[in-house]
């Protein structure tokens, strides 16, 4: 096992900053910034991922600017499932994708800079990583004025962590990363795989440019065998059924919400696959599940004959607005009263034929993902910890991983 040595926290670091918020518009001697918060973390390294843009005094900017190493530490936000002390690493893919544009973490973060010359930022991150997951953060979470904050001077001050040689370091994170390169990878195909099954979809029934519509005649400008339907029509909005966290029993059932998966749970109400559509609260939003599912009651869940990997599709083109504001939500009967122009039945199956072979590749990428995330998680303080030794490994370090200073 490699030499370690106790190391008090602040002693990692050679600087760390508060975040900034700034102002919504342009102004004098203020610059354009992107800001990370801690709902950003999950999200930080996607290239789809779009950061709030404000505008921060520019000596705060020039000084408070995120450099390659850094890692950005949730200070406040929590909730009484998530608590605080969450934790994002600055990479070279996230600073390449952003170009030349300030990076700052928001007020409600701080920022770590490391003495990169003892310490690999990848390592301590992961360090971080299974901090939280062991419930450590929590200790010094606590509920402020109705929001959850993070005690970051107590964490500093009592917090000593066992750290092995730079060497040592650089190998676990070089173990851990390839596990988040590979996830990283795996969630890129889904998007790819996605945009194509949803590129079909419009070049299909949005610019009526479906196999063969050269041949088709229309009639006002609608092809012939199509129709314009009620979406009551063509599928029922069927209502979720309360669950509250305390009636949850452990599993691996998805729960679904308006805003998407809010946990699990033992049992399925639903058969997978299917569709949610947001009822209260993030109203109109559609979430696919490949699995049977559970949805609760500020949710509906979607039965009809029709294909359902069309009406996905579908859902999520239309424009859920409820303008009666007597009823929250969304109403059902307005969503049924929604037209749209309706394809025939032998279109929709020649679709879904097609986009099956995606939603298939995408689930077996979920499922090998799934798995990467299990292994990793299990290895985590195995490494950290020095249980498993990694001296003996003769490790090719990745071009992303950050270099010394």
């Amino acid at each position: 096992m490699s030499a370690r040595g106790k190391v008090p926290f602040g002693d990692l670091l050679l600087d760390s900053k508060d975040g900034e918020w700034g102002e919504g518009a342009p102004g004098v001697g203020l610059v354009a910034a992107d800001m990370i918060r801690g709902t950003d973390f999950a999200e930080l390294n996607s290239s789809a991922k779009v950061l709030p843009r404000r505008y921060v005094n520019e000596k705060h900017a020039a000084r408070k600017r995120l450099q390659l190493g850094d890692i950005v530490f949730e200070m406040a936000g929590g909730t009484a499932k998530q608590s605080t002390g969450r934790s994002a690493l600055i990479t070279k893919a996230f600073l390449d994708q952003r170009g030349d544009t300030t990076v700052l973490c928001a007020s409600f973060c701080r920022h770590l800079r490391l003495d990169q010359s003892k310490y690999d930022p990848q390592y301590v991150f992961f360090v971080l990583q299974a901090l939280y997951g062991a419930g450590y953060m929590a200790v010094f979470n606590i509920q402020h004025t109705g929001v959850s904050r993070f005690q970051y001077t107590s964490f500093k001050k009592h917090t000593v962590l066992e750290m092995p040689k730079l060497a040592t370091q650089r190998k676990i994170a070089a173990i851990l990363s390839a596990y988040d390169d590979l996830i990283a990878n795996n969630q890129r195909r889904i998007t790819l795989l996605e945009r194509m099954a949803e590129d079909i979809y419009r070049e299909w029934f949005v610019h009526l440019r479906f196999p063969g519509h050269q041949n088709v005649g229309r009639d006002r400008g609608i092809p012939a065998g199509w129709s314009v339907r009620s979406l009551g029509d063509v599928l029922e909005l069927c209502y979720g059924k309360a669950l509250k966290d305390e009636d949850r029993q452990s599993g691996t059932i998805p729960v679904y919400g308006s805003g998407g998966v809010v946990g699990t749970h033992s049992a399925s109400l639903v058969d997978g696959p299917g569709i949610v559509v947001g009822r209260k609260g993030n109203v109109g939003s559609v979430f696919w599940s490949e699995r049977a599912f559970f949805p609760i009651d500020t949710a509906y869940f979607v039965r009809s004959a029709t294909s359902l990997y069309y009406l996905v599709f579908l859902l999520r083109s239309m424009n859920f607005i409820n303008n009666d504001s007597a009823v929250p939500g969304l109403s059902r009967q307005q969503a049924y009263s929604n037209k749209l122009l309706f394809p025939p039945d032998r279109l929709i199956e020649d679709f879904t034929a097609k986009v099956k072979v995606l939603f298939d590749a995408k689930r077996v990428l979920s499922e090998q993902t799934a798995v990467l995330k299990t292994t990793r998680d299990a290895l985590l303080p195995r490494l950290i910890s020095g249980k498993l030794s990694v001296d003996a490994l003769d490790i090719r370090f990745p071009p992303g991983m950050v270099e010394a200073g």
